[in-house]
């Protein structure tokens, strides 16, 4: 369920390898020679031709172990979308396509789907897939008792509420799926879900085997899946090997024969290897490249419009921000911030200053809805805002924004903190964690004190998967994405209309409508959209899909 969440890691969102990050650049690459292959489990120059086809990319160390469900962050989504197979999967420009499913088909209203199986589907390790393995698989995702992060991706499902008992039976299923035979899986919703075929492609709807639902602490680490890849091997804080799987059959073939994914604690370092040939493709340009990597002659850059919505949480339990002093103190800071400035100054333009909460790629987007400019900079407005706010009660403390030190984000953060403290004039800083890793432990468990970056991008295009994921009440308090723990029964209200629309194009006005819900709250700080910049080996074929990543299947090298 990886919607690019709250933390950079491809941001989904940053890269690091277990070595000392140089403090700038250029110093980085004056030392290319005696970095090249340090800390990693190979040389991806290595002469055999098993390891000369073996694709070497940037990752950071994913948050938990590779069930699907239980995947919450870009380093384990890649992998896990690798490893995994599910009912459909989308093109690179975002197009649904069928993998597992042979048909989706709803009723009238779409409140019931009957998904219809290929034949012959497996196991890496033999085990048959069919209609029991998804009701089973679902089932266990969405059970409180396992405590899987991407529960509440299911909450549709007929029986959903009845199975968040923490202490319940691990063991309970959803009342709403009905296996007719094994090849036919009948599901009852508890209410209309027009985005139903779309959804599940997020990754928490992908079968997991009987053996991972007994032990999926064990499976986590050694995962057994129906992908084009398996894991080969996993090594904390240095890399994670896939190899391709000889037996699969699906429609995902890889053109290399796997994918080495180093684990670097500094994007810096992973743009220093990519430089000197001992990385293949990196996902993300560091910032202060990002002005002079379009013209490296030894790359082949990347710049163009993708799926990332980036924002900061201002959680609603943070002192000074609740009830009406908080949303003129959300709307004040909102109007502090100079995003274009930033945009130009920080990212060189690979950024777009945010106008909804949506992405350009992602249908419903618009650049029309903010009408009272509460996403433009008004340092005066903001000012005025923030009095009214301390006429209810002074403002007292310090306002922070956290990031992971692993990440992209320090330059911005710092630039954004200095923005709302000259506006506004108080003490506002940046808070940084020591890895994305701590600072998403710190989200989840609700400890982190402060304001903190965060984000979506969405497993599949649809802008359910940002507006209901983000912000909607059953996403809160733990149950998914809305870690700032929002709830409106007048966004609920209008994202169940705009779920109950079969047409997504009739839809959309009412996404729209929500959209200007949120305009009101600020849930989150929309900030900007972020464009795919990364980079290959000048000897390397690399596409990137409808997430922004790396089309891992379909990389390919010459030497």
């Amino acid at each position: 369920m990886v919607h690019m969440p709250q933390v950079d890691t491809a941001s989904k969102t940053a890269g690091s390898r277990v070595r000392r990050a140089a403090t700038a650049l250029v110093a980085v690459c004056c030392t290319l020679t005696m970095m090249a292959g340090c800390g990693t489990s190979g040389n991806a120059a290595d002469s055999s031709d098993s390891r000369s086809s073996i694709i070497t990319v940037n990752s950071t160390e994913p948050t938990k172990g590779l069930i699907p469900s239980n995947t919450n962050d870009m380093a384990g989504w890649r992998i896990a979308s690798l490893i995994y197979d599910g009912l459909v999967t989308f093109s690179t420009s975002g197009e649904l396509q069928y993998v597992e499913a042979k048909s989706i088909t709803a009723n009238k209203d779409a409140t019931e789907y009957t998904i219809t199986l290929k034949p012959n589907l497996k196991f890496s390790d033999g085990e048959k897939i069919t209609a029991s393995t998804y009701a089973k698989s679902w089932s266990f995702a969405a059970n409180a008792a396992n405590g899987q992060v991407g529960a509440s991706t299911l909450a549709t499902i007929k029986g959903y509420d009845e199975l968040q008992n923490a202490n319940g039976d691990k063991n309970a299923q959803l009342s709403g799926l009905h296996v007719v035979n094994s090849s036919t899986l009948k599901v009852e919703l508890n209410q209309p879900d027009s985005s139903f075929p779309y959804k599940v492609g997020d990754i928490a709807f992908l079968p997991i085997s009987s053996k991972a639902i007994k032990d999926p602490e064990t499976y986590g680490k050694k995962p057994v899946g129906n992908g084009p890849y398996k894991l080969k091997s996993w090594t904390v804080n240095e890399d994670l090997e896939l190899v391709k799987d000889p037996s699969y059959t699906g429609p995902r073939k890889p053109k290399n024969n796997g994918i080495d994914f180093r684990v670097y604690q500094s994007l810096n370092a992973a743009y220093s290897d990519l430089l000197a040939g001992n990385l293949d493709v990196l996902d993300s340009i560091p910032t202060v490249a990002l002005s002079s990597y379009r013209k490296e002659s030894r790359i082949k850059a990347v710049n163009k419009q993708g799926p990332s919505f980036v924002s900061f949480t201002i959680p609603q339990s943070l002192k000074h921000f609740q009830g009406e002093e908080g949303r003129l103190r959300r709307a004040a800071i909102s109007r502090a911030i100079d995003r274009k400035s930033i945009s130009k100054a920080i990212f060189r333009n690979t950024v777009t200053p945010a106008t909804d909460f949506l992405a350009p790629v992602i249908k419903g987007h618009s650049t029309k809805l903010d009408t009272d400019g509460v996403l433009s900079y008004d340092a005066a407005k903001a000012r005025e805002l923030w009095k009214q706010a301390d006429a209810i009660s002074p403002w007292s403390g310090e306002f922070r924004i956290a990031y992971g030190a692993d990440s992209t984000d320090k330059e911005w953060v710092d630039a954004t903190v200095n923005s709302i403290k000259n506006v506004l004039g108080i003490d506002a800083k940046s808070y940084p964690f020591s890895t994305s890793k701590e600072l998403s432990s710190a989200i989840n468990e609700r400890s982190v004190g402060a304001a903190f970056k965060s984000g979506l991008q969405s497993d599949y295009p649809h802008p359910e998967g940002y507006l209901v994921q983000g912000y909607d009440s059953s996403q809160a308090d733990g149950k998914g994405l809305n870690n700032g723990d929002y709830k409106s029964a007048e966004f609920d209200a209008l994202i169940d209309k705009a779920s109950a629309q079969p047409d997504l194009d009739k839809a959309v006005s009412t996404y729209q409508e929500a959209q200007k819900v949120l305009l009101k709250d600020l849930p989150v700080i929309p900030l900007w959209y972020k464009n795919v910049t990364a980079a290959s080996g000048k000897h390397v074929n690399a596409d990137f899909n409808y997430m922004g990543v790396p089309d891992y299947v379909t990389i390919t090298k010459s030497r």
